[in-house]
């Protein structure tokens, strides 16, 4: 698996099926590593994982991130292993405990203490049967993880962590919870204008929706924002900690500071006002420069 240390995270649920392979097939063109999708409302994320995987050549495809209450240990573990098999290896499992609207409101689940309920999903996983040809190499996990309970999970019981909404600060405590060969994997929201009034209202419009979940503001609360900045959909200071706006200049400046917090691989979230990737942004970012 040949992840780099920038990617592509974008939820598709707004496209057709044949817009969001051709969305990848762009996305591996700029010479992106990785391009993350999510599981929320819409799509299967491991059946549009491979829909994906069969419409691109070399990209690695992640879930960012596979929701553990939406199928068991079983049927997770025998996924991953078939789609790493499929791909070449080029499938990346990103778990994640997702919140409790969402696991007992949406799924009518049960929602359990996060790192217990997913300590017992990893030691099921490593349990799981499977009897099909497997992938060359072992396929690589990674788990949703902001709090020291769940990155210090992630250490001891995975390939490494994905941290979502977070500040390169919060990359730097995660590498120290991390040792060196683990994967960081920060997903950085990012909007390509330059004017402070506009960029803020883009931020603010996607950050809304997320101050609504506990484990997020939780997360806000320990990197030192207060009560406050959790509120009207985020003060000015908490939009600019964690959405990088500005000019391409601006934006490789905010990714590049992750990277020297310790991040291994950093996925760029290019956000518009309309609710699809902004592919301007993705192709000034491009490693291989403009399409």
């Amino acid at each position: 698996m040949q992840l780099g240390t920038i990617g592509v995270w974008a939820s598709m649920d707004g496209l057709t099926a044949e817009a969001a392979a051709a969305f990848a097939r762009r996305v591996e063109e700029w010479g992106y590593g990785a391009l993350w999708v999510p599981e929320s409302r819409g799509r299967n994320v491991l059946a549009h994982a491979a829909w994906l995987l069969a419409s691109t050549r070399t990209l690695t495809i992640a879930t960012g991130i596979a929701n553990i209450y939406a199928r068991d240990p079983q049927a997770t573990a025998s996924a991953q292993l078939a789609l790493a098999e499929q791909s070449g290896g080029r499938f990346l499992l990103g778990l994640g405990v997702s919140h409790v609207p969402l696991v007992e409101g949406l799924r009518g689940h049960r929602y359990g203490k996060p790192v217990a309920t997913m300590r017992a999903y990893l030691e099921a996983m490593q349990r799981a049967t499977y009897d099909a040809p497997r992938p060359a190499e072992a396929p690589r996990t990674v788990i949703a993880a902001l709090g020291p309970k769940m990155l210090a999970l992630a250490a001891a019981q995975c390939d490494g962590a994905h941290p979502y909404l977070v500040t390169p600060a919060h990359t730097a405590t995660a590498r120290a919870a991390l040792p060196r060969g683990k994967l960081l994997c920060p997903e950085q929201t990012a909007v390509l204008e330059t004017d402070a009034g506009r960029a803020r209202a883009t931020g603010r419009g996607w950050l809304g929706r997320y101050l609504e979940m506990p484990n997020y503001r939780n997360n806000l609360l320990r990197l030192g924002f207060g009560e406050a900045d959790l509120t009207g959909g985020g003060s000015d200071g908490l939009v600019d900690a964690v959405v990088a706006w500005g000019d391409e200049r601006a934006i490789r400046q905010r990714v590049q500071q992750h990277w020297d917090a310790g991040a291994d691989h950093v996925c760029v979230q290019a956000i518009t006002d309309k609710g699809l990737p902004d592919e301007r942004l993705l192709a000034l970012l491009a490693p291989r420069g403009r399409a």
